[in-house]
């Protein structure tokens, strides 16, 4: 089993078709303030134990797919679809990717917990200010010390805050000693406004679509556990949010592997991930959206979805200038 580090993980999230995020669960015991799906330690989870087991089967017959990442929610706090999709997702030859708020590290850690961590590439342990009420540094610590031990690399991920660096390099220098790079590594990201954090973070800059460039996520679709698949990794797509055009419902592991293959065909998605969007809106269908201005490359793949629903050439178009899929 290969060892992703975060640049081996960008990389094959950029391919289209070479990955796919398992949504296991809307249940998180942390509950934090500023979660970008709404998770709760009394939210949604697996119910329909047949449909899922044909989501993960499906997933696992994928042969485009080389790895799987594993979110929610938090994987952790959903025990049995959580071994049944590592199990089945590591059998199949595929990497797989967790990513948890590591509130499950004990000073023991648990035999299934442990089973998890041996048949996955790379564990990414969020931490940040909002966390350390219910994952404090000491857990955090034993999370990344099991994870390591299991034979997991390890990213800690971590929001952008003033010492935040520091307090994640210093916690993985005390778990895994003074050559921690070898096994680990962070990574400093940008709060989400999305679910909860539309209350806690600011309102973006709005920015000109000449200034929004490609989306390279546009070929890494996210699987939820109750049979919603969606074309993207957007957090406000995935828990509801935006055009019906990036959102199918499936009943079955040969209704999943269709979805994904339109998904990974859809041309306005295709266009959005290698075309910049000051180029997308040069096209006759699209010239409407060039005085738009938005937070991010979401906002216009939104409504380049939404002029596909009512009609017109654009799809069309798109498809004979990006030729066929890969």
């Amino acid at each position: 089993m290969r060892r992703l580090r975060l640049a081996d993980i960008e990389r094959l999230r950029r391919a289209r078709g070479r990955t796919v995020l398992l949504y296991l669960t809307d249940r998180c015991p942390v509950g934090c303030a500023h979660c970008s799906v709404g998770a709760l330690p009394a939210g949604p989870r697996i119910t329909d134990r047949a449909l899922f087991e044909e989501i993960v089967a499906g997933i696992a017959a994928e042969p485009r797919v080389e790895a799987v990442a594993v979110s929610g929610g938090e994987p952790f706090a959903e025990r049995r679809g959580l071994v049944l999709a590592v199990d089945a997702f590591a059998d199949a030859g595929k990497d797989v990717v967790l990513f948890t708020s590591g509130h499950w590290a004990a000073d023991r850690c648990p035999g299934w917990i442990t089973g998890v961590l041996e048949r996955s590439s790379t564990i990414v342990l969020s931490t940040d200010a909002f966390h350390r009420a219910a994952v404090g540094r000491t857990r955090f610590g034993r999370a990344v010390a099991h994870a390591a031990g299991a034979g997991c690399h390890v990213i800690a991920q971590i929001l952008d805050e003033p010492g935040a660096a520091t307090f994640a390099r210093d916690v993985l220098a005390e778990a895994l000693g003074g050559d921690w790079e070898r096994q680990a590594e962070v990574n400093l990201i940008t709060p989400l406004r999305a679910g909860r954090g539309r209350e806690v973070f600011p309102i973006a800059r709005h920015r000109a679509v000449s200034e929004l460039g490609t989306c390279p996520l546009t070929g890494s679709p996210t699987v939820r556990y109750d049979g919603v698949v969606t074309g993207c990794c957007n957090e406000s797509v995935i828990t509801g949010g935006g055009p019906r055009g990036l959102r199918r419902r499936v009943t079955g592991a040969a209704e999943l592997r269709d979805a994904l293959a339109a998904f990974r065909a859809d041309p306005l998605l295709r266009a959005v991930g290698s075309v910049p969007a000051d180029g997308l809106v040069r096209l006759p269908p699209f010239a409407g959206l060039a005085g738009e201005r938005h937070p991010d490359v979401c906002g216009l793949c939104w409504r380049l979805h939404e002029m596909a629903e009512t009609g017109g050439d654009g799809p069309r178009l798109l498809t004979a200038l990006l030729g066929d899929p890969p």
